[in-house]
């Protein structure tokens, strides 16, 4: 069966290397970002090159409540049903600032974007699969980071945001369990994504020494496979579990 997929943030870095990996595999795609549509239109002839049925692109701020609606509208009017949404869209605060001198402003940006937005859309969407849940095939994803766990003083309202990502994570498996809807985390450790570019160096040093297990910068099509295997149903007794894709960064050695 062929899916629909909602994928926010969905047109660059980790979002786009989710969705070339669902692209081959032959499922539609509905691709979220606020960039004009004449800024990704390579990408979305790229994603139909490499194997999606149909792919749509749907302009819009997550975390501004009538862009949200506008982009569910969109996708159900395209596709009819939705059988999966990636919640991918996500930033980093501006400027990063030591914890004591973060600012409302950044903290509200990034809390609306990174949680407040996928939350709303999660039940909405939620909403829409319970309706048709006697099919069976939907799932939620919700794309977190190692920050959720792991203290960085310096961006602290993003650790908090995807933080508060894991928990929603378990909220909606918990009420959607009944209707045979899982719902996953994945975990990505460091990825090369524009997210990352200014600290590469300083991260690809770090790694040089140990920091991971597996002695590189892990890319987009990493975390793509992972959720590729989420879809295809090959994890299907795991609702609510985190998958993590960080090359054992986050294992406690000594």
């Amino acid at each position: 069966m062929t899916k629909n997929v909602l994928i926010t943030g969905g047109s660059r870095g980790i979002g786009l290397g989710i969705a070339r990996e669902l692209a081959k595999a032959g499922c539609n795609l509905a691709i979220n970002g606020v960039r004009e549509v004449k800024n990704v239109t390579e990408v979305l002839e790229e994603l139909e090159k490499l194997g999606a049925k149909k792919v749509i692109y749907c302009q819009g701020n997550i975390a501004v409540p009538k862009e949200r609606e506008r982009i569910v509208v969109q996708v159900l009017e395209a596709f009819d049903q939705l059988h999966v949404l990636v919640n991918n869209a996500g930033v980093g605060p501006q400027k990063r600032l030591d914890l004591l001198q973060t600012t409302e402003e950044s903290y509200d940006r990034v809390m609306d974007i990174n949680l407040k937005g996928p939350f709303f859309l999660t039940q909405k969407i939620a909403q829409h699969m319970i309706e048709r849940s006697s099919e069976n095939v939907s799932c939620i994803i919700n794309i977190s980071s190692i920050s959720a766990t792991t203290a960085s003083v310096n961006r602290g309202e993003y650790c908090l945001s995807k933080a508060g990502m894991s928990m929603m994570t378990q909220l909606f498996a918990t009420k959607l369990g009944e209707y045979n809807i899982p719902v996953y985390e994945v975990r990505p450790g460091v990825i090369e994504t524009d997210m990352t570019a200014k600290v590469l160096q300083k991260y690809q040093e770090m790694i040089n020494e140990g920091l991971t297990l597996q002695s590189r910068i892990g890319s987009p099509k990493d975390v793509g496979k992972a959720v590729l295997a989420l879809i295809e149903g090959k994890f299907p007794y795991s609702t609510g579990q985190v998958i993590m894709v960080d090359g054992g960064l986050t294992i406690p050695r000594l």
